[in-house]
């Protein structure tokens, strides 16, 4: 891409998650619409991106979706922002059931474009902000995935993913780890081989999770990735939940 050409980047909402560990509050509701703050979990990173431009959102779903579509409609207003189009990919209509990480993406590359990116949302990170001129970096770069990596929390203290000083992700057991915070950049071709052996658009339903395909990826050197340091929580439990709302 030459000039001075926008790259135009969709962005796809992880919500397709049992939450398991949240029962029985996840077991009428689905865990992205659990309220943070006054707001269903997952609008937090929808209003982020929409702060920083993207509006075209994919939100895949599985546990209790309709309700997440019924929620949120094809083009909500949310909080005064500009109106997001969302597309849905409903993986329990169409497989029965949720496809992991990898699995979901491959299922929406269709309606994502090149490059996207990738939010969970269960995940609270309310100052991370979503840029154009990421994206732009990501692609000047010629990687296959950009990733934000956070300090260790307290569940997860050996960390997923090592971060070199040239800025490159790395797939060791060596050294300080750092854990995905789960918002990264992509590339389409991350999602074909020799990566990902899912056929496009994912028709059989294929499970897959996400480390291993990132992780083949890092042996070639192919994922970069850089530090996030501002308040992130993997919501993951009611207790998190709770301290989250707890009235400060």
């Amino acid at each position: 891409m030459s000039g001075n050409a926008t790259v135009a980047a969709k962005a796809m909402v992880l919500a397709a998650g049992r939450g398991e560990r949240m029962r029985p509050l996840t077991d009428t509701t689905p865990k992205p619409l659990l309220e943070v703050r006054g707001k269903p979990l997952m609008q937090w990173p929808m209003e982020a991106l929409a702060a920083g431009g993207f509006t075209e959102l994919v939100l895949n779903t599985a546990w209790l979706g309709d309700r997440i579509s019924g929620h949120f409609g094809p083009k909500p207003l949310l909080d005064g922002q500009v109106a997001l189009s969302i597309s849905y990919s409903d993986e329990a209509r169409d497989f029965g059931g949720a496809l992991e990480t990898a699995g979901g993406i491959v299922r929406a590359l269709p309606l994502l474009g090149d490059p996207f990116w990738v939010a969970a949302g269960d995940v609270f990170a309310p100052g991370f902000v979503f840029t154009q001129s990421a994206v732009e970096r990501f692609v000047a770069g010629g990687k296959l995935a950009h990733l934000w990596l956070v300090p260790n929390p307290a569940h997860n203290p050996k960390g997923d993913f090592g971060l070199s000083a040239e800025g490159l992700a790395l797939n060791t057991q060596d050294g300080p780890r750092h854990t995905f915070s789960t918002i990264g950049l992509y590339r389409a071709a991350l999602f074909a081989p020799p990566y990902c052996a899912i056929p496009a658009g994912n028709p059989g339903g294929v499970k897959a999770p996400l480390a291993p395909i990132l992780r083949a990826a890092m042996d070639n050197g192919l994922v970069s990735a850089e530090l996030y340091t501002g308040p992130w929580t993997d919501v993951g439990t009611p207790e998190r939940l709770a301290e989250l709302n707890r009235p400060s």
